[in-house]
């Protein structure tokens, strides 16, 4: 039995902070999805099709590097009903601080009174990049500032083109 893992978020844009979730995830599980939420509601700065399209490009080889297969996907529904549809038993949540685990913790037991089969696997943000978030990076990119050291450089180029002129 393969252990399918589901890493879900929004990921508008993705950043070093996601890679190095990634680059953790890989060598817990056989197969990584990982899944953009759509929110309605929200108006994200990245289309759906440019998150998943940026997503494959920059996780795509961490994954393959690893021997775990990936793949990327979308959900609007929740998370622990994406979980099952894809066979997941394995949820990825990344944490940067004690924010991030009280959240989290909310989160992983809610998900688990719905769905006791998908486990929460909580994956601690390495060091260098415990402060990056996508909305810091988006603030950034928008207020015209050096945002290279928090995002690959492919999304950097992508950014650099939602902004331009």
């Amino acid at each position: 039995m393969s252990r399918i893992a589901l890493y879900p978020g929004s990921f508008d844009p993705v950043t070093n902070g996601h890679l190095d979730v990634v680059r953790q995830a890989v060598g817990l599980c056989d197969r990584l999805v990982v899944a953009v939420a759509i929110h309605a509601g929200k108006k994200p700065l990245f289309s759906t099709e440019e998150r998943l399209d940026m997503l494959r490009e920059v996780c795509g080889p961490i994954a393959q590097n690893a021997g775990c297969a990936f793949d990327c996907t979308t959900y609007d529904n929740l998370t622990v009903t994406a979980a099952r549809k894809l066979g997941a038993t394995i949820m990825i949540r990344g944490l940067r601080d004690g924010t991030d685990l009280d959240y989290e913790m909310q989160l992983a037991g809610m998900n688990e009174a719905m769905a006791p089969e998908v486990h929460t696997v909580f994956v601690p943000a390495s060091v260098a990049v415990r402060p990056i978030t996508a909305t810091l990076v988006r603030q950034i990119a928008q207020m015209g500032g050096d945002y290279s050291a928090f995002v690959p450089s492919s999304v950097a180029a992508s950014l650099k083109a939602k902004f331009a002129g």
